[in-house]
């Protein structure tokens, strides 16, 4: 293991030696504390923050190579919490650098017949938070890649259902050197104007939000299933939004994009666990019911 003294800094190597993943880096600083199972055939490892989440201003950056022919999954021990937005100087929509914004940049390396599965839980953005979350993906031409990026209305409990200040997103893969998909999305709440909905009242009635990127011979399963099952959906009108809505779009060669919002978060993680079924054979059934637990 390499220490890194860096606040909020990550790395992550991981190597195939024989038949065994063998992580030649690990290391992480506060508040990010990397865990990580011990486990043979697949690389596994828990994206924690201390505290339970992460306050205004935190800065998190985070490095992962995975190397040739070796799988990695990256997990999370519950949702990913953002609090409050401390008083200051608003930033700007796409300023990614302010330094009252909560901000976790990722980048990612994946090398020939090598693997990554980023499945964590969503985040949870407290009232007032605001939150920026920029991941780039490098991958050779016959990489794989899984994706998860979701979010949730909030604390429901309280009353807080789309009432943090900023969520914002960009996944980007870059396949031999060439980009084939950048997703985006932007959730703001916008100074009160006349006339103005707020962005309850936008994505009312659902509570949760998910897009799901997949790329690569190791996913091809996950892509043909949801490819079949996308053609026999048929378009009808309707006077009720059903509790759970999803579409799917290909991308690149062999890659795509599925978007799922859900009434309800177990609704929507029960869908997406039943949609990853075909990677139980890539990553073994014990990883894998942590993938969906």
């Amino acid at each position: 293991m390499v220490a890194d003294k860096t606040a909020g800094r990550g790395r992550i190597a991981l190597e195939l030696h024989g038949s065994e993943a063998v992580f030649t880096e690990l290391s992480s600083a506060y508040p990010l504390k990397l865990l990580s199972p011990r486990t043979r055939r697949v690389g596994l490892v828990y994206l924690i923050t201390y505290g339970g989440g992460l306050v205004s201003g935190d800065q998190v950056a985070l490095s992962v190579d995975v190397g040739l022919g070796a799988n990695l999954v990256l997990l999370s021990q519950g949702s990913t919490k953002v609090f409050k937005f401390r008083p200051g100087q608003r930033a700007a929509s796409t300023d990614v650098d302010a330094p009252q914004v909560t901000t976790q940049r990722m980048d990612f390396a994946v090398a020939s017949s090598g693997s990554l599965f980023l499945l964590p839980d969503p985040v949870t953005c407290f009232a007032k938070a605001s939150y920026n979350q920029i991941q780039t993906f490098r991958l050779a031409p016959d990489a794989s890649l899984a994706v998860l990026d979701w979010v949730t209305s909030g604390r429901k409990s309280r009353g807080e259902e789309w009432v943090f200040s900023r969520y914002y997103s960009v996944n980007e893969i870059v396949v031999d050197g060439r980009r084939v998909a950048k997703d985006v999305m932007l959730l703001e709440n916008e100074d009160e104007k006349e006339n103005t909905r707020t962005l309850a009242s936008r994505l009312e009635p659902y509570g949760c939000y998910a897009t799901l990127l997949l790329y690569g011979p190791q996913v091809q399963g996950v892509v043909s299933a949801l490819t079949e099952e996308y053609g026999r959906i048929q378009v009808f009108k309707t006077n009720e939004r059903p509790g759970l809505l999803w579409s799917f779009s290909g991308f690149g060669d062999g890659g795509g994009v599925v978007r799922i919002a859900g009434k309800e978060t177990e609704e929507v993680r029960r869908w997406i666990g039943n949609a990853l079924r075909p990677l139980e054979m890539v990553v073994g059934r014990e990883i894998f019911q942590r993938i969906i637990s």
